[in-house]
């Protein structure tokens, strides 16, 4: 065979050489030890937690050892593309706080390793694919879909390993006469990889989560040119991440499987080897057992969820920080006041099993979070997110903006501040009390008081309100209430005789507060009741007693 006389033929517009493309794109001159990430999405239009949580390590990795981390968009499947998928995927990570040396830019590129789209480095592909043409290493193969499929059916009859190899791979060895025949012909082709491998031999890579990975040899003869004259994104791969001088492919464990695949290209294309991180599928419990976050099945898989729920950007990145290194909390602990990126990530602390997602964890970290904020703080973080995401409520809370500060901050003060909000999502209902116009009673009376009851508790309030009084007075007017219509003023009274009395104080104020917010369960409804005002305090305590 003439496989310099192929190459030619099957790349007639391809003059340029390996070499030049290696000129153009020289080692990256950074200090030692410095490493080269990317972040390689596809614009499919979906951007999940498995993105970030990978997006977080290969960023991490990058900056703290001095490198580079970049953004490159595989775009090699029209098919999957959606309009402003490159977009979307920009957007949301800024959102989440991940940005790029270089790359891909909703609105073009920065960075001298470009282009950063799988679709407009075409010429570059297929001149290292006329490479392996001509030393033999690449073939056209004019097998058609029905082919194909006859074939899978044969080997599943004898019950042999699946692919197009060994005595499968018809075109591997077919005359140029042949080729060039079905070339006149315009019959569709692809271009296959001619390996050498064999499942009999082994390769053995280091992986920098899993350490030595021990495997077979490939021996399929794997499609690297579509016949649009695109690549897979096998070859892409390899070819990009060589010419961007990636030093480092953090990846999901799905593609463990085609290590050998990719060792062996690196190795017929002469390229140095890079090193690989397989991190484990981000998982949740279901029932007793764990699976893998499904898009199906599981909302949370999708970024967006978290940009609509509200959730800090924050919050969720160091919710996945503890996923990420099993030692992140404990640096927590010991460090309060320094910033995550302080943290000496190691993909060595990566999990090598399944990396289980909690929500209920990650609203707790949340919860945290949102509790050192100032009111104003919260504000303008719930502010922003309402006025994207619930316009109604946003004109609500911004017709007096000190107001909703006010409110905001209730329970800030002091060692333990209150836990209340995990995302602002669900700041609306929480806040719901304070605006007339949300308010409601959500609760029923403590069990053991009635409507009249309820009405001799709020009378006697009202008798004895002064809207001046701070709140130790405050209170020990409603501990008089209790006592002057036989309720326990302690509890530790009514859990000793509940018999000698009606109830304790808790149910007197239990009334008072399912009056003034609607419910039996608030932040303090002392200061509540000071930041409604004198007027819309009293309005409220006589319309709940109106209606009783």
């Amino acid at each position: 065979m003439n496989y310099e006389k192929l190459a030619d033929i099957l790349f007639q517009n391809i003059d340029k050489t390996p070499e030049y493309w290696e000129e153009k794109y020289p080692q990256r001159d950074l200090p030692k030890g410095a490493r080269v990430t990317r972040l390689a999405p596809s614009p499919t239009g979906f951007i999940h937690l498995g993105n970030l949580y990978g997006a977080i390590a290969d960023e991490r990795i990058a900056h703290q050892s001095g490198g580079v981390f970049y953004l490159r968009i595989e775009d090699t499947d029209k098919k999957r593309e959606v309009a402003d998928g490159v977009r979307l995927i920009i957007e949301t990570l800024e959102y989440f706080g991940i940005s790029f040396d270089e790359g891909a830019l909703t609105d073009g590129e920065q960075g001298d390793f470009g282009p950063y789209r799988q679709r407009q480095r075409e010429e570059i592909y297929q001149t290292f694919v006329k490479k392996l043409v001509k030393e033999g290493r690449a073939y056209p193969c004019f097998c058609t879909e029905e082919e194909l499929a006859s074939m899978h059916e044969r080997q599943e009859s004898e019950k042999k390993n699946f692919g197009y190899y060994g005595e499968f791979a018809i075109w591997r060895d077919a005359p140029i006469e042949k080729i060039e025949e079905n070339l006149q012909k315009n019959i569709p082709y692809v271009i296959r990889f001619k390996s050498n491998g064999s499942l009999e031999k082994r390769i053995e890579v280091n992986d920098l989560v899993r350490g030595s990975v021990n495997m077979p040899q490939n021996n399929q003869d794997i499609v690297i040119l579509k016949s649009d004259g695109i690549p897979t994104y096998h070859f892409a791969h390899a070819v990009d991440d060589h010419l961007m001088r990636t030093t480092l492919v953090i990846r999901g464990e799905e593609w463990l499987a085609t290590l050998p695949v990719h060792t062996e290209l690196f190795e017929a294309l002469g390229f140095a080897p890079i090193q690989y991180a397989h991190t484990a599928h981000l998982m949740k419990m279901d029932g007793e057992s764990k699976r893998k976050l499904s898009k199906r099945k599981d909302p949370e898989l999708s970024l967006d969820y978290y940009r609509k729920e509200g959730y800090l950007p924050m919050a969720v990145i160091k919710y996945l920080m503890t996923v990420l290194n099993s030692n992140f909390e404990e640096f927590c602990a010991k460090n309060p006041d320094k910033s995550i990126y302080d943290f000496p990530f190691s993909a060595e602390k990566m999990s090598i099993s399944g990396a289980l997602f909690d929500i209920d964890k990650l609203n707790d970290v949340s919860k945290e979070m949102l509790c050192l904020m100032s009111g104003d703080e919260i504000y303008t973080g719930l502010s922003e997110w309402a006025k994207e995401f619930d316009p109604e409520f946003y004109s609500i809370l911004t017709e007096d903006k000190q107001f909703s500060v006010n409110a905001l901050s209730v329970g800030k003060g002091g060692n333990k501040p209150r836990k209340d909000l995990m995302y602002w999502r669900q700041a609306k209902d929480f806040l719901s009390f304070y605006y007339d116009s949300m308010f409601k009673v959500e609760d029923e009376l403590p069990e053991n008081i009635n409507s009249d009851e309820a009405k001799i508790i709020i009378n006697a309030y009202l008798d004895t309100y002064d809207h001046s009084d701070e709140q130790s007075v405050w209170f020990e007017k409603i501990r008089k209430i209790a006592e002057d219509n036989d309720y326990a003023a302690q509890m530790k009274e009514y859990k000793k005789n509940p018999e000698n009395y009606k109830g304790h104080i808790g149910d007197v104020s239990g009334v008072l507060r399912l009056a003034i917010t609607g419910r039996l369960n608030s932040p303090d409804f002392h200061q509540i009741s000071q930041i409604l005002g004198k007027e819309r305090a009293i309005k409220r305590l006589c319309d709940f007693a109106e209606k009783m």
